[in-house]
């Protein structure tokens, strides 16, 4: 099973250098929020998208997720991960707009 997580695209790029994503959401690190918020599913990344991201004009990327030995705690209905996301844990990058 994965779960998903909404970025910036450009926040995606950035992390490559760095071999781990630390962003939770828009606007906000995981130092900063102390998680990254997640999606168990393409309904949760919607109301996600709705929430945080409806304004955004920069391209969105959906990134799949195994969890296989990460910290994910599932927290009022969502998964949370606890500590940064190794890129190698990312299964896939797909544009947002494919989900819509």
């Amino acid at each position: 099973m994965s779960i998903l997580h909404l970025a910036v695209a450009a926040d995606w790029a950035a992390a490559q250098p760095a071999g781990e994503y630390r962003v939770s959401t828009l606007g906000h690190t995981l130092d900063q929020v102390g998680f990254i918020h997640c999606s168990r599913d393409a309904d949760q990344l919607r109301t996600v998208h709705a929430g945080f991201y409806a304004d955004v004009t920069e391209p969105l990327v959906v990134l799949r997720i195994d969890p296989a030995g990460l910290d994910v705690r599932v927290e009022g209905g969502f998964p949370h991960l606890y500590g940064p996301l190794p890129l190698a844990s990312v299964t896939a990058v797909t544009p947002y707009e494919a989900l819509r």
